[in-house]
């Protein structure tokens, strides 16, 4: 068959009276798509942020930490509100000669922790 009879055959077997099964095949793109985009984006960023908020819940003083802001400093004293260690947690550092009083949830990433940098 040449490719110019090949096309409107594929379009007639689509059209609903020929075919017929076009709404499952529809249904099948959309629910793959969603698991595409679910396995490729949604799931790895949700285990990403477990993780990230398992490693807050972890600080402890001496630990190097950098907040949101940039700040590079080390964990003086982590005052928990609530027992376990929320995310309102304060946590104090220290930069240079300046102590700071910020939230748990607003450090970006653990640079060091003191049992690391022992390591070393």
């Amino acid at each position: 068959m040449s490719p110019i009879g090949f096309a409107p055959t594929l379009l007639a077997l689509q059209l609903p009276g020929f075919g017929g099964g076009t709404g499952t095949a529809f249904l099948f793109q959309i629910v793959a798509i969603f698991a595409i985009f679910y396995f490729l984006l949604i799931r790895p960023q949700q285990q990403q942020k477990k993780k990230h908020e398992e490693q807050l819940k972890g600080i402890k003083r001496g630990d190097r930490v950098v907040t949101f802001g940039g700040i590079v400093a080390e964990v003086v004293h982590v005052k928990e509100l609530v027992a376990g260690g929320s995310m309102d947690d304060e946590i104090t550092i220290r930069s240079a000669e300046s102590r700071l009083i910020v939230e748990r949830g607003r450090v970006a990433r653990i640079v060091t922790t003191p049992s690391a940098a022992s390591k070393d």
